[in-house]
């Protein structure tokens, strides 16, 4: 059977959800003192950059940014055949800080966890947000995140897609894959 797909989310309404995470950042944490942004990789980097962005559009003030890479925090690698691509994370100081982790789908919750262990092994914030553009469900650890663009239940046999400019030189959108 041949897959199929459906649009979830367009340019705009990707645009849409970034811009109402960004206020309700600013709304809890009561401004952008004392917060980082934090990217995992890769789309979760241009979903924080786009924060940002957002951020001082609303605010006037630049939030410090930062990616993670959690590529040897996963618990999969040895389910991998190949060795793993490990490229570098870029942070300021966490020390004390909120920080507001960004992923693009939020799933099972170990690449949250991953990124969180990652975290952790670099300082002690002072807490961790999760923001995520879609949550799609299925999670098998006990992870839930505080800002969200969109929840979709999925059935397990599908795949949620996200495509960026930045990454993948296409339009935005956000497509459920039936296979």
């Amino acid at each position: 059977m041949p897959s199929q797909s459906k649009v979830l989310l367009d340019e705009a309404a990707i645009r849409r959800a970034l811009t109402r995470i960004a206020h309700e950042i600013l709304e809890r944490n009561k401004g952008v003192e004392n917060c980082i942004l934090v990217g995992i990789r890769t789309r979760g980097v241009y979903l924080a950059e786009r924060l940002r962005d957002k951020i001082k559009q609303i605010e006037g003030l630049e939030i410090p940014f930062g990616e993670i890479d959690i590529t040897l925090y996963r618990d999969d690698l040895t389910e991998k055949q190949n060795q793993p691509e490990v490229k570098s994370s870029s942070l300021p100081p966490i020390d004390g800080k909120k920080i507001i982790l960004i992923d693009d789908v939020l799933y099972t919750g170990r690449t949250v966890r991953a990124a969180m262990d990652a975290l952790i092994d670099l300082g002690r914030p002072q807490m961790i947000q999760l923001a995520v553009l879609v949550d799609r469900g299925h999670r098998e650890l006990p992870i839930r995140p505080d800002f969200v663009g969109k929840n979709v239940p999925t059935s397990k046999t599908e795949v949620v897609a996200v495509a960026l400019s930045e990454v993948d030189q296409t339009a935005d959108c956000v497509q459920i894959i039936t296979k």
